[in-house]
């Protein structure tokens, strides 16, 4: 594993998390983020845009000590003993708050399973400053996409950007049975948002409703795909879009995992 360095522009990320049972699984979804965290440069930081963090107004998580926040019922209890204690990071708190003056800095809320479901596979160590930005729930596709262009300098200041919420994300389609066969809907809106990301397809990503039926049956909230607008909002000229992990789990919920540059 290299280190961030100067003069080393980080690549950005989305990541898929799914069902909060990924914390605990050892599938071919949990090794990919094990195999990706060895090929990244080690962050000074890392920044999740967390699909499970919904607020008026965008924070910023400027705690010294982020609590693990387990957001989720219903699940075995060794879910819930599960801590990421990593330490926080507020000097890039900071830094996302002068690039970003309209968000308010928030040291009350911690690291939802949004974060730790998938650092845990990544950095099981926790010892990588985490912090996290919420979303902005009275803004719209386009705005969450001019934020996550303005905050492309953190690439250069040693900070990784990961969104973490699912391109398809159905409760109203899931299946619970061992893998169910993914429905068709699921299937052509993943791969019509991994085209648009191929392409560089600004104004399909942020009007993803253009793709009709698909599109309502995949995101009937945009909680879970907001997210993604923000790395890729990052994206530049030099940057190859890649794509770690892809498949359907549940039937309805997209594991896809994009790595930009």
């Amino acid at each position: 594993m290299t280190t961030s360095g100067s003069g080393t522009r980080m690549p950005a990320l989305f990541l898929a998390h799914g069902n909060p049972m990924n914390a605990i699984a050892d599938n071919e979804f949990t090794r990919s983020l094990g195999r990706l965290a060895a090929e990244l440069p080690r962050p000074d930081a890392i920044m999740v845009v967390s699909a499970h963090w919904l607020t008026w107004g965008t924070r910023v998580l400027s705690a010294e000590t982020p609590r693990t926040i387990h957001d989720f019922s219903g699940f075995p209890e060794a879910l819930y003993a599960i801590q990421y204690p990593a330490p926080g990071a507020p000097g890039q708190a900071q830094l996302v708050r002068e690039l970003l003056p309209e968000a308010a800095l928030d040291d009350g809320w911690g690291l939802d399973h949004a974060s730790w479901l998938v650092l845990r596979h990544m950095w099981p160590a926790a010892d990588i400053p985490t912090f996290e930005l919420s979303l902005d729930l009275g803004a719209t596709p386009q705005e969450h996409w001019d934020l996550g262009a303005r905050l492309l300098p953190l690439r250069d200041r040693g900070v990784l950007v990961v969104g973490s919420g699912n391109i398809v994300h159905s409760f109203a389609g899931a299946r619970w049975e061992p893998d169910p066969p993914a429905h068709p809907w699921a299937t052509e809106f993943d791969a019509w948002v991994a085209d648009a990301l191929l392409r560089g397809d600004r104004e399909s990503l942020v009007h993803y409703d253009s793709a009709g039926t698909v599109a309502r049956l995949s995101v009937p909230t945009n909680d879970h795909y907001l997210p993604l607008l923000y790395p890729a909002a990052m994206r530049t000229d030099a940057d190859e879009v890649t794509f770690p992990h892809a498949g359907i789990e549940m039937a309805s919920m997209s594991m896809r995992c994009v790595r930009f540059g």
